[in-house]
């Protein structure tokens, strides 16, 4: 089974907008709400981009004084993270956009943050080497990803899931996207082992 297009993703996730925080719940309260917070603790600048911002899971872990641009390619994702933004009287730009084509001018941000984002877009070395575009010379790309596991009884698992989970989700589970960073011109890439297939990545423009 083939994964989905870049069409059917965002139809799935237009579909499934108002109940994504729901659908994730679980995972927030166990482990994603604490590795957000350490990815944020590390952004540095007063520039930032997230991409994929989705409902703005986030949008509790922003820095202050400084000048956020969140965007995200499906209008019903945005659209839930617009009300949460209001309702948290918060201060960010969000603007409907792909990470693959990045409508931004070179070297904009000193930072560029992503969570569980790169399993999802369809051509993952375009949208890095976006984000490599936009940043700062010296800036930093902070990605939360899960990836492909270094337990090799897992990865074997995961590699035989992935056709039918990226065919009917849109996220594929088997993707080394450490090596896809290292590939799309970053200068230096440090990686934090959270489990057997979650990887924080900094990586320096």
């Amino acid at each position: 089974m083939a994964g989905l297009d870049r069409e059917q993703v965002k139809r799935r996730y237009n579909r499934i907008a108002p109940w994504f925080d729901t659908f994730e719940a679980l995972l927030e309260g166990l482990s994603f709400r604490r590795w957000r917070q350490l990815l944020w603790r590390q952004v540095t600048g007063e520039h930032i981009l997230e991409v994929g911002v989705g409902t703005g899971k986030n949008f509790p872990f922003y820095p202050a004084r400084t000048q956020i641009t969140a965007l995200d390619f499906s209008p019903g994702m945005l659209a839930q993270a617009q009300r949460k933004l209001k309702r948290l009287n918060l201060s960010a730009t969000l603007t409907l956009m792909d990470v693959e084509r990045l409508q931004l001018g070179n070297d904009c941000f000193d930072s560029v943050v992503a969570s569980f984002v790169f399993c999802s877009v369809p051509a993952p070395r375009r949208g890095l080497k976006e984000i490599h575009r936009v940043l700062k010379p010296g800036g930093q790309a902070l990605l939360l990803e899960h990836v492909i596991s270094n337990k090799p009884w897992l990865a074997w698992l995961m590699q035989r899931l992935d056709p039918v989970i990226s065919g009917v989700f849109g996220a594929h589970i088997n993707r080394d996207t450490v090596k896809q960073v290292k590939a799309s011109g970053f200068q230096h890439v440090h990686v934090i082992h959270l489990n057997h297939w979650v990887k924080l990545i900094r990586a320096t423009k």
